[in-house]
């Protein structure tokens, strides 16, 4: 039976495996084969560049980072398995898992499973995804090729609202897509985005292709009521639709909000699950924040938990 297994190999994962291993909790981590349709490491590894990151002055590919975690995490002497947790059972104890045909036992669990954002698809998307397209205004709407020039963001909730809010200390103009004529944004983050100069509203208009050579300068829009196609310039593009967190797998054994996310107790001990000796950590159970750094925090926390858990028992 294993003391603690982790589930997910991102930021939260790997900084609760380095805490655990030096803890000599000898953690068993599954870091997922394409789980959610994502390699293992997450969404950072398909970002070109962090510059967020404490530690990086010059920043670095985000692909770099989640290697340098993984090694990390090896080097504490934690035990990484290339395999997706696919079912568990937390109705018993000890706490058991599935992967596959394989029956895992475990005294503990960290989820850290992540959460995937959602794309449109379009055509051009894949193209420019990872440099010039992005789901997160906040990790990388400060890059320099996205100073003082146009950019698009493409929703109509607080989450639209915030980063349009948030560019608009970078770019040129900041133009919102929203599909029908009404937002679902709060009144209060509205009005902050209409009293933006730099922010501009284009309704009823949804997105047809990204246009570009080497880089990202355009989107094709139509307007759904007109059926009017134009292009309109810019040189970003960021998503602000919606996040579906990894938690397919963990229905009907824990509790998840009205969108999934895995619900934690409140502070002093905000990792903490419904189920004794479940742990969440990362956007898993963020739907706020949703950076590296503040991930990675989640799962130290998540580790420390754990630790004192089993202190206790013992």
């Amino acid at each position: 039976m294993e003391n603690l297994v982790i589930i997910g190999s991102g930021p939260a994962g790997h900084t609760a495996a380095i805490y655990a291993a030096r803890a000599n909790l000898h953690p068993i981590m599954f870091e997922g084969f394409m789980a959610g349709g994502v390699a293992a490491g997450g969404q950072l590894t398909t970002t070109s560049k962090v510059e967020n990151f404490p530690g990086f002055p010059n920043g670095i590919d985000g692909l770099e980072l989640m290697m340098n975690m993984r090694q990390q995490s090896m080097n504490s002497w934690t035990r990484i398995e290339t395999k997706t947790i696919d079912k568990v059972d937390f109705s018993t104890k000890p706490l058991r898992l599935f992967s596959g045909n394989e029956v895992i036992e475990a005294k503990s669990v960290i989820i850290a499973t992540g959460a995937i954002a959602k794309r449109l698809g379009i055509p051009g998307e894949k193209d420019y995804r990872q440099k010039w397209i992005s789901a997160c205004a906040i990790c990388d709407g400060g890059l320099p090729i996205f100073r003082g020039k146009p950019v698009i963001i493409i929703g109509w909730g607080d989450v639209a609202m915030e980063e349009a809010q948030h560019m608009s200390h970078f770019a040129s103009k900041v133009i919102i897509l929203v599909r029908t004529d009404k937002l679902r944004a709060s009144e209060v983050m509205q009005a902050r985005a209409k009293a933006n100069e730099k922010i501009e509203f284009m309704r009823y208009t949804e997105a047809l292709e990204a246009l570009g050579k080497d880089m990202l300068t355009g989107l094709k829009v139509v307007n759904n009521q007109t059926k009017e196609e134009k292009i309109i310039e810019c040189s970003g593009l960021f998503y602000a639709i919606w996040h579906r967190p990894n938690t397919e797998f963990l229905w009907w054994q824990i509790t998840l909000d009205n969108d999934g996310y895995i619900i934690t107790k409140k502070m002093p001990v905000h990792t903490a699950t419904n189920i004794d000796w479940v742990f969440a950590a990362g956007d898993v159970a963020d739907k706020k924040y949703r950076q590296a750094i503040t991930s990675a925090a989640s799962g130290c926390m998540a580790a420390l938990e754990v630790q004192k858990h089993l202190q206790e028992q013992k």
